[in-house]
């Protein structure tokens, strides 16, 4: 839609152009079928198709402690909208990955120092690999964060963050039908 997006914002579908505000939601930029918000001063990107991300706090029947609610998306897959210390990037659920995974690229953007992390060989899907082990500050998804969660940096590109178990054992899983939650453990 040129240089405005359609957004669905707690439901209601609006039409927002680039550096307009709706409803909490100030959009900052659009490329390609992404695009990037900023949501009580945290930066998201967004990518059309991906699962959105909702929060659930203490209260009236809410659990106590901070719960992600992923939707999974096309192909199954839970694909959602995060931070690595503090910017933005899209997510893949990975229940197979050991660590959080990221594509150099992807590291050189968020600022990682790979001269300070660790060059080992990881066994992947696709065979053996060189990858530097890194440890990242803060990992955000929605409005829960987690601090120092090991991750590896891939040698080559990657189409999204793969959030793996250093990521996800921090958290209680569940999964019914086309939903995961994850719940905060205390």
């Amino acid at each position: 839609m040129g240089s405005r997006a359609l957004l669905v914002i707690d439901g209601q579908q609006q039409v927002v152009g680039v550096g307009a505000r709706v409803a909490g939601v100030r959009l900052l930029a659009l490329q390609g079928d992404a695009a990037e918000v900023e949501v009580e001063g945290q930066r998201l990107a967004l990518r059309v198709g991906a699962s959105p991300v909702a929060i659930a706090r203490s209260g009236a029947g809410v659990s106590a402690a901070p719960e992600i609610v992923l939707s999974a998306g096309p192909g199954g897959h839970f694909v959602t909208q995060g931070a690595i210390n503090g910017r933005a990037v899209s997510f893949l659920v990975d229940t197979g990955a050991t660590t959080v995974a990221i594509g150099q690229p992807e590291a050189q953007r968020l600022g990682l120092d790979l001269q300070q992390g660790k060059r080992v060989l990881s066994n992947t899907a696709n065979g053996t690999v060189a990858v530097t082990l890194v440890t990242l500050t803060r990992v955000r998804v929605g409005e829960v964060e987690v601090a120092n969660v090991p991750a590896v940096v891939m040698p080559q590109a990657m189409p999204y963050v793969l959030l793996g178990n250093s990521f996800l054992t921090r958290f209680q899983m569940r999964r019914e039908n086309d939903v995961m939650r994850l719940e905060l453990r205390r």
